[in-house]
């Protein structure tokens, strides 16, 4: 894997542990260009950053070292943890994003990130579950990497988490939407369960989002914010999940919906 340094100014210098590194999160870099996208994450103006890019043809490009806090998450939460720079590794893959012109990603990106990911994993035995997008991390401001980022693929080759239900069975269930504040409360304590953070307080806006984050990683055919029954039954993929699942939903038996 041939790697080329580009310096970049935005990082704590104070290196940090090994076994404080945590968490992969994935980003794309919602710019017109490569070169621009570059250009602002080693500007010291612009005070964000990352460990790598990914360019359009695999390329990929390492601006601040491992060892290296880069400025790539901002405020966000994951599990336990709040304000994930310091705890993750952090890859931005060359997409103009919503704003320009939003694409698929590239055979040889998704390939080179595939290869980059399990170096990392490797390394610092980054659990499954704490391979995230920054949408999963910051609901309530990110889009990124987006409904076109494929998440399946990746726990294919045993990075990140992915459901085996069958998303033609589900699809009856895509629009039974959940009004039931129990169902709702069922919702937040299980999404929490993977490592969202939402609280039963949070906002109505906070929510919608949140259940926006989940879909774009989830369930990306349909990312509308509402809560259904579909929702529901994907998140009982999570052994913590599924008993309480199949009490919500005593008529489905989960493993009907595996392929």
């Amino acid at each position: 894997m041939k790697i080329k340094d580009i310096f970049s100014p935005n990082y704590n210098k104070k290196e940090r542990s090994k076994k404080s590194i945590k968490i992969i999160v994935i980003h794309y870099t919602g710019m017109q260009s490569e070169r621009e996208s570059l250009n602002r994450l080693c500007d010291f103006r612009s005070r964000v950053s990352c460990h790598y890019v990914i360019n359009r043809k695999g390329k990929i490009y390492r601006l601040v070292s491992e060892k290296n806090t880069a400025w790539h998450a901002g405020k966000s939460c994951w599990s336990n943890y709040k304000n994930l720079n310091r705890y993750s590794i952090g890859i931005e893959l060359v997409n103009k994003g919503h704003k320009f012109g939003y694409s698929n990603y590239t055979s040889k990106q998704i390939s080179q990130l595939l290869v980059l990911c399990h170096r990392i994993i490797k390394k610092y035995n980054i659990p499954k579950n704490n391979i995230v997008g920054h949408s999963d991390i910051a609901p309530r401001r990110k889009n990124d990497p987006g409904e076109k980022f494929p998440w399946k693929v990746l726990s294919e080759n045993k990075i990140g988490l992915w459901h085996n239900l069958n998303p033609n069975l589900l699809r009856k269930f895509r629009k039974n939407k959940v009004t039931k504040k129990e169902d709702k409360m069922k919702f937040i304590k299980d999404v929490n369960s993977i490592g969202y953070c939402i609280r039963s307080f949070d906002s109505q806006f906070f929510f919608k989002k949140t259940v926006c984050a989940f879909q774009r990683h989830y369930r990306k055919e349909l990312v509308n914010g509402i809560l259904d029954e579909e929702c529901l039954i994907l998140l009982q993929i999570y052994p913590k999940n599924r008993r309480k699942c199949l009490i919500l939903h005593p008529f489905i038996n989960y493993k009907n919906y595996a392929r």
